[in-house]
């Protein structure tokens, strides 16, 4: 008995879980995204790019190696010098008839050569290694450069993550208020199926007209189109979410989680020079980038200096041997001024670019918080009228159909009375969605 009590409870929970996971929240929406999504696994991607270069422009700071090997056959050897050679006739003489003498078969017979042979054929292993002491600091500004790569890769990976999430939770309402609507309608048309039943009775009684039963019949199949519309719309949209965070549309859609449709308390306003946000810093590292470019324009025309060895082994001249090189550098460019002093106003000149841009793209971006939180005050502050004009669309319809019964109305003050009611819900719904999504717009322009 207790086992088919304690299988019965895992079974229970089991159902629940998977109740529970199939609901969709919008928490889960963004985790979602942040796994599966292409342009944040780009942008990931990018820092990562960044911060290889940054680690390439690192290893300036140590010495270059480098190893190379060589081998060589001449068709004729680099140096021929045979005793017809020596401008001294006498020496020469001397020579030719020493080593005729010695190369004399009946005698010695040594096989002396009357020419000297060099550089015929050879290999050599050769290692080299530069230090660079100075380069006008472009070592150093260079890294600083690769850093700020970095920061940039990251601050627009941020820009693109809060983007993207805004539009998700845009995509996630729209569904959630599409399905609201098709609730309200589903409401309006159980309105209409009771409405139709007082219309049956009053017919058979003679009280009305076949016009008014054809009105409402109209009404209803206007308002079966208009679910067909939603429910299409909530295809779409769902569709669409899933895109966004990187699953397959399951065919028997979505469960929203409507918790997250309740209202929230409206964040307090911040004042301008509160605002942080990732844009702002990206404007000033494109400055700060730009100075550095001029530093390195600058460092291209000052000295180099740097010091190394090299070492080389090798066989010759008819044997192997070594040797070592110390090597110092200093370079000074000359003539290369000219051309730079040009190239550093050029500089100049997109850094003042740069900060005209960040001045006047950071008071529009002011302006645009200021206008995100003006909407969402706005949005809060319409949708106690709507509630207000909902309760007076529930009571008109309420004393029309009242008026209909007792003959003092049409039904086509009871239909308009319908139709008002069902607008002010549905103008419910979008201004829930239009308060949430500026209330979201704001506080990611705020930094909230």
């Amino acid at each position: 008995m207790k086992s088919h009590i304690i299988t019965f409870i895992l079974t229970l929970l089991c159902i629940g879980l998977k109740a529970q996971t199939s609901v969709l929240t919008l928490d889960s929406c963004f985790a979602l995204a942040k796994a599966n999504n292409i342009q944040l696994q780009t942008d990931q991607l990018e820092i990562e790019k960044a911060q290889q270069v940054k680690a390439q422009v690192f290893t300036k700071y140590f010495p270059q190696v480098s190893i190379s090997s060589m081998a060589y056959y001449a068709a004729h050897p680099f140096i021929e010098y045979g005793i017809n050679d020596i401008q001294d006739d006498d020496l020469s003489a001397f020579l030719s008839a020493l080593i005729t003498s010695l190369n004399d078969p009946e005698g010695l017979n040594m096989g002396l050569p009357t020419e000297i042979y060099l550089l015929k054929a050879g290999h050599t292993m050769n290692a080299l290694a530069m230090m660079p002491i100075y380069a006008g600091g472009r070592i150093m500004n260079g890294n600083k450069l690769a850093n700020v790569g970095v920061e940039a890769a990251r601050l627009k990976a941020e820009v693109s993550e809060r983007d993207m999430l805004e539009n998700i939770e845009s995509s996630y309402y729209l569904v959630l208020g599409l399905k609201n609507k098709v609730q309200t309608l589903e409401s309006a048309l159980s309105l209409t199926d009771s409405l139709e039943r007082i219309v049956d009775v009053a017919l058979k009684a003679g009280l009305i007209t076949k016009s008014d039963k054809l009105r409402l019949s109209l009404k209803q199949n206007e308002l079966k189109a208009k679910q067909m519309q939603l429910n299409n719309g909530i295809v779409l949209a769902s569709q669409l979410l899933c895109q966004q965070i990187g699953i397959t549309y399951p065919e028997a859609g979505l469960t929203l989680d409507t918790i997250c449709f309740l209202m929230k308390s409206t964040p307090v306003a911040v004042a301008q020079d509160n605002f942080i946000r990732p844009e702002h810093q990206l404007l000033q590292l494109q400055i700060d980038a730009e100075h550095l470019r001029k530093k390195l324009t600058l460092g291209e025309a000052l000295p180099q200096v740097g010091f190394g060895g090299t070492f080389a082994y090798g066989f010759l001249i008819r044997r192997y041997k070594g040797n070592a090189i110390a090597l110092a550098q200093v370079s000074i460019p000359l003539t290369q001024w000219w051309e730079t002093y040009h190239k550093l106003k050029e500089h100049d000149i997109v850094i003042q670019e740069a900060e005209l841009m960040q001045k006047d793209l950071t008071e529009k971006m002011n302006l645009q918080v200021k206008q995100a939180y003006n909407q969402m005050v706005e949005a809060e502050a319409l949708m106690q009228s709507d509630k207000a004009a909902l309760d007076m669309a529930k009571e008109n319809y309420r004393l029309a159909e009242l008026n209909y019964r007792a003959g003092m109305n049409t039904i086509t003050d009871v239909l308009e009375a319908h139709a008002l009611l069902l607008q002010a819900k549905n103008a419910i719904t979008d201004r829930q969605i239009t308060y949430l999504t500026a209330r979201r717009r704001y506080q990611d322009l705020s930094g909230q």
